[in-house]
């Protein structure tokens, strides 16, 4: 069976603390339920989660959806927002995870990335490095995800041209963002060979925004 592999790199820096990472952890939650519920993503989908602060964590690795488990995310009291150092990391991952094809049998199918900050890079040279990396993976989709007043639309634009900005990172907020990117996987899982690209589906709610 071909894998569909998606990646989740989530900024877990002071900023995050208190109610953003209770509503990110709990937002997670209820999107891994809402795919467990589909039959065609649990045959072909791994998950996993990656997050970054003045750290990065490698909390779950590249897991099948039906034995994958969410543990807590928990963020610093303070701290930098290390994305380039988490994009470097992101890249040794997927360079090791994603199967090719060759004459014998088919590789996976195209990495989904999901990247989500509420803020900017902290280490601007490592993050201007990695860029031309990142967009080097062929991607099935590269999503970046600025949640609240502070996160920085423009810098991630520089990354990919899919960027979402969330007004707030309250629980309600996320919740429909994740619910809208289970939506996506689930469309690129039944796409998966047809097309390129996946195509997104509409934002679901006036507070969520493609920039």
């Amino acid at each position: 069976m071909r894998r569909l592999p998606v990646y989740f790199l989530l900024d877990t820096s002071g900023s995050m603390k208190g109610e953003p990472i209770v509503a990110l952890n709990n937002a997670l939650s209820g999107m891994v339920n809402t795919l467990r519920s589909d039959p065609q993503a649990s045959e072909t989908l791994w998950l996993s989660i990656i997050t970054f602060d003045a750290v990065i964590k490698e909390l779950v690795p590249l897991t099948d959806l039906q034995s994958f488990q969410l543990p807590e995310i928990i963020c610093p009291e303070s701290g930098p927002t290390f994305t380039g150092k988490a994009l470097e990391f992101l890249l040794q991952k997927v360079k090791r995870d994603v199967k090719k094809g060759d004459s014998e049998q088919k590789g996976d199918w195209k990495p989904l990335l999901f990247l989500f900050t509420d803020g900017k890079p902290s280490d601007v040279q490592a993050y201007n490095r990695v860029i031309p990396m990142v967009k080097g993976i062929n991607w099935g989709a590269l999503v970046g995800c600025a949640a609240g007043h502070k996160a920085d639309d423009e810098r991630l634009k520089e990354l990919t041209d899919t960027v979402v900005h969330l007004q707030t990172a309250d629980s309600n907020t996320l919740k429909q963002f994740f619910l809208w990117v289970s939506d996506t996987i689930e469309q690129g899982n039944k796409s998966m060979g047809t097309k390129d690209q996946i195509t997104l589906p509409p934002p679901p709610s006036e507070d969520i925004i493609v920039v």
